[in-house]
């Protein structure tokens, strides 16, 4: 049963009981306060209406955003962020070096600092870094 049922079931319940509106104290005050919650009633179901409506909206938005952020992010986390880098330091200059698997399958990595190549090869050794330069000649 809805607000609006319950409210017009108590509305019914009090010209059920012959009450004077006109004349009688209580007749009057019982009209009103069921004046103010028909209104009452009225509004909170045009409030939950429109939260309906809204929700319905929100959800549009919702998937038309996710549509936006799988273009916008996943072309990028497909090209930047599918290779594991690593850090190592140049030999030479001291420069860090980002190092991803595209350079240790090409077998040689350029110092951005100094312009020096070197060439790479990853080491399962504990006993020894997790990656070893050699510098070429």
């Amino acid at each position: 049963m809805t607000i609006s049922e319950k409210v017009a079931y108590l509305k019914g319940l009090a010209e059920g009981l012959n009450l004077d509106t006109e004349k009688s104290k209580e007749g009057k005050l019982i009209s009103v306060m069921i004046g103010i919650l028909e209104e009452l009633a009225m509004s909170v179901e045009d409030l939950e209406e429109n939260a309906l409506n809204l929700g319905e909206e929100i959800d549009v938005l919702s998937d038309d955003l996710a549509d936006v952020e799988g273009v916008v992010y996943d072309e990028e986390e497909d090209e930047d962020y599918d290779d594991d880098w690593f850090e190592v330091e140049c030999p030479t200059c001291g420069a860090d070096i980002l190092v991803d698997s595209d350079d240790l399958a090409n077998g040689e990595v350029e110092c951005p600092g100094c312009g020096a190549r070197y060439a790479m090869e990853l080491t399962d050794d504990e006993d020894e870094d997790d990656d070893e330069i050699e510098e070429e000649d």
